[in-house]
């Protein structure tokens, strides 16, 4: 088996959630190397969306941010981030990628301040277009590379980037899209999805070397856990050989 490394597995596990002939939201980091890895590897066809206005760029060379000029390359649209938001707001777009400092069970999201707001112990970036996506977007996949007690919490220090909210019916409440919402998250040990009914993450799949208990003891909120958790397939030679050679040659990001 070839050797890998954290960060592309998290690559490969999120390129496979990603299908062809759909709209992605992606941000910079993990999901644009996730959504090149799919479009050369099953997902020809996808339409990679970026926040400054690039729809459908052909990701031959990776670009270094959502603003990057090679978002644009050989794209179907090259518009601006109030037409970008406008498309998830009319429905278009299918998946959306995020990322927080925080994530609750209901997969709300805090990207704001880790803290009291007005003395925070850590101020973060904020929003962006990352409240957006995860209001229209229809399913919103969030990537979390560390997995513990501090980032999966049963209270957000602020809210962000709304998931289920308070939980089944919330969203709708506040006057969100309805069947819109999370619907993935990826992690350093593991996937998760949401209950359909009740809306709180559950436990569908471990990493390679990860036990169900391990997920557990680092979650602080109580994590549901699928009748039947598989385990993601390690990343293929494939895989690998497409995200060094293709993807990130200069080793940017892996």
């Amino acid at each position: 088996m070839v050797e890998y490394n954290e960060t592309e597995l998290l690559i490969c596990i999120a390129a496979r959630l990603m299908e062809n002939k759909m709209i992605a939201f992606v941000g910079t980091g993990i999901p644009m190397l996730a959504a090149a890895l799919a479009k050369k590897m099953h997902a020809p066809e996808l339409v990679v969306a970026f926040e400054f206005g690039g729809f459908g760029a052909s990701l031959e060379k990776l670009p270094l941010g959502v603003g990057d000029s090679r978002t644009f390359h050989k794209a179907f649209l090259a518009s601006g981030i109030c037409d970008a938001m406008e498309t998830a707001q009319r429905g278009f777009i299918e998946y959306g990628f995020l990322g927080g400092a925080q994530i609750d069970m209901y997969g709300n999201l805090n990207t704001t301040v880790i803290g009291d707001y007005y003395r925070p112990k850590v101020r973060l970036p904020g929003s962006g277009g990352a409240n957006d996506v995860g209001s229209h977007c229809w399913k919103t996949i969030a990537i979390m590379r560390q997995h513990d007690k501090k980032r999966f919490v049963k209270k957000l220090d602020f809210l962000t980037t709304p998931g289920y909210l308070t939980g089944p019916g919330a969203r709708e409440k506040a006057g969100l899209p309805p069947d819109t919402g999370p619907y993935r998250v990826v992690s350093n040990l593991g996937l998760m999805g949401y209950h359909p009914e009740s809306k709180r993450m559950m436990l569908l799949k471990t990493n390679p070397g990860v036990s169900i208990e391990q997920v557990l003891e680092n979650t602080e909120f109580e994590m549901l856990v699928a009748s039947q958790v598989g385990v993601n397939e390690p990343p293929t030679p494939e895989e690998l050989r497409i995200l060094r050679e293709e993807v990130d040659p200069d080793r940017l990001y892996i």
